[in-house]
Parts: C-alpha cells; structure tokens; sequence
C-alpha cells in the first residue's frame, strides 16, 4: 500500500471528518494525526463520554499519531456521536463572548471552545467567563 501525502489546510475539519467517517463505516478504532489542539479535543470528547478511549502514538514514520477507540450504543449499536461539526472554518472564524456562547440541543451537547485559558468545552468557559473562537460543536 503506498502511502499519499496529501497537505491538509483544516487540521481540525479534517479530524472531525476522519471521526465521522470512521463511524459512517462502523470502524472500532480510527487513526488520527496529532497536534495539541487535536489531543486537547480527544481529551475533552472522552471526559464528556463521546469516545471510548484514546491513545497519544508514534506512527511507523516516527510522526505522531492519536488512536480513538470509536464509542457505539450497545443495543442498537449506533455511533455515540449524534452530530459533530465544525463551527469556525478558515474562511469564517467564529468568536463568542462568554454570555454568547450558544448551548448546544438545550445543553445536551457541548460546543468546544478555545480560550486565553486553553481548549475547553462551552460549560467550563461560562463558569470562567471567558469566550474564544468556537471550534465545533458534538452532540
């Protein structure tokens, strides 16, 4: 298998992408390239009980990598993750003051959010009352 190099001009779009794809397919595990940002957001996506687990990586190139272990319904067997999209893209950045800061289904969901005081999730930024650039939003 050859392996393409493709430059991504979204990193964060094309995480949630690669997520989303993985659940379409019924993948248990997806493979994702590692940033900070992209670490803090699989951080948060667990502490809120949207993936299974998650492991920070080295690829066989030596490039880090993050490995999610994908969470499904066991009943029915559907994704956890309802819905998760991006909110602020390259050509649109999207900021909120703290009182500003949608709520996502009521409450059910969370927005992420990136604040002076770092990744954060919509709740945690009202309780500082700090706003930022929405990045996305999972429900």
């Amino acid at each position: 298998m050859s392996s393409i190099k493709v430059k991504v001009t979204d990193p964060i779009a094309d995480y949630l992408t690669r997520i989303r794809n993985a659940q379409s397919a019924g993948h248990k595990i997806v493979t994702i390239p590692s940033s900070r940002m992209k670490k803090r957001i699989t951080e948060i996506l667990y502490d809120q009980g949207y993936i299974l687990k998650y492991k920070f990586d080295t690829s066989e190139t030596g490039l880090p990598i993050i490995r999610i272990a994908l969470k499904y319904d066991p009943i029915d067997g559907s994704p956890v993750i309802k819905k998760l999209a991006r909110i602020s893209k390259l050509g649109l950045r999207k900021y909120a003051k703290a009182t500003d800061i949608p709520r996502i289904i009521n409450g059910l969901g969370i927005a992420i959010v990136s604040t002076s005081k770092g990744v954060i999730t919509d709740k945690e930024a009202r309780r500082m009352n700090v706003g930022g650039e929405l990045i996305c939003y999972v429900y």
